[in-house]
């Protein structure tokens, strides 16, 4: 079932059950007791129904007394990501080091104390925001060295948030797109500018509970393995089989390591197979090959930063 906001201000289900279409119309207005988790709404919807500021990810509103968190995962600088149940969100300031004092960073760290209820959204397509629901601060935030939006090191202050009342809503759908888009923009990036995304990466993969664990792989840890490999296999050193529509060496990338395993998503951990050996590796998984992909990536890393330092 899709909720879908509309801005006549009448809320529509719309079901898919047999290919039939079924259209209820209920709600002549809408209020933030009223939102349903997966709901998605435009930027005006979720302004008018919270009485915020159109823009920014910390929207506070002092008319319904709430702070909306808005975690975009397609086009944000930071690196927020889910561990199980809780979100790892990263504070407010795209420049320079964060401080814990400043606009609503102190309004969510204070948020247990304050009465500011927190509302969560998440983007996985442009101008959609999906209602994740309400959410609270669960332990206290600590700091990370993040790239700043001119790409300077500089600390942030992540906050561990926790749903109030419900699991995380998220739709294959959404998730592969959102996968997609970071691909698409990984492709256009150089060398170094994947190699500085994959060192501020954390080493742990989002990870979401649906029915099972779902692993959301680091897009830029993939890509980076890919440039690694020159169009080669890791494992059996031969082209890549074939090309894809735009060109480029087909290999899919793996984790020596499996990451339902405990592997981490790191470049030391990941690399690029052919497809016949990709599912070698799923099918037999053979120590000797797991110690060879191990030492064939160290090397590739190794080698690949000792030019850079020279040039």
């Amino acid at each position: 079932m899709l909720h879908i906001l509309v801005p006549c201000h009448t809320a529509i289900k719309v079901c898919l059950n047999n290919k039939k279409l079924a259209v209820l119309t209920s709600m002549s207005t809408h209020t933030i007791e009223q939102l349903e988790i997966g709901d998605k709404l435009t930027n005006q919807q979720l302004c008018d129904i919270f009485g915020c500021s159109p823009q920014g990810g910390m929207r506070k509103s002092n008319s319904t007394n709430t702070l909306v968190l808005v975690s975009n995962h397609i086009e944000s600088i930071y690196e927020d990501r889910w561990d199980n149940d809780v979100l790892h969100y990263t504070g407010m300031g795209t420049t320079g080091h964060q401080s814990l004092n400043f606009a609503q960073n102190k309004t969510l760290h204070q948020s247990n104390s304050n009465g500011v209820g927190l509302h969560l959204f998440e983007v996985f397509k442009d101008k959609q925001y999906t209602y994740a629901g309400q959410v609270i601060l669960c332990s206290e935030p600590y700091t990370e060295i993040q790239p700043d939006r001119e790409g300077q090191e500089r600390t942030v202050y992540v906050f561990p948030l926790t749903l109030k009342s419900s699991r995380r809503y998220i739709t294959a759908e959404d998730r592969q797109h959102t996968y997609q888009v970071k691909e698409n923009k990984a492709k256009k990036l150089n060398d170094q500018e994947i190699a500085l995304r994959v060192e501020h990466s954390t080493r742990k993969p989002s990870k979401t509970r649906v029915k099972t664990n779902v692993y959301e792989r680091n897009v830029w840890v993939a890509e980076f393995a890919k440039r690694l490999a020159k169009g080669n296999c890791q494992l059996c050193l031969q082209p890549a089989p074939f090309n894809d529509k735009k060109g480029t060496a087909y290999l899919e990338t793996h984790h020596i390591i499996w990451l339902s395993q405990g592997g981490e998503d790191t470049p030391e951990n990941t690399v690029a197979l052919c497809p016949n050996c990709h599912r070698k590796m799923h099918i037999v998984d053979d120590n000797r090959d797991i110690e060879l992909l191990t030492q064939r990536a160290k090397h590739q890393i190794e080698t690949f930063f000792n030019q850079e330092k020279a040039q």
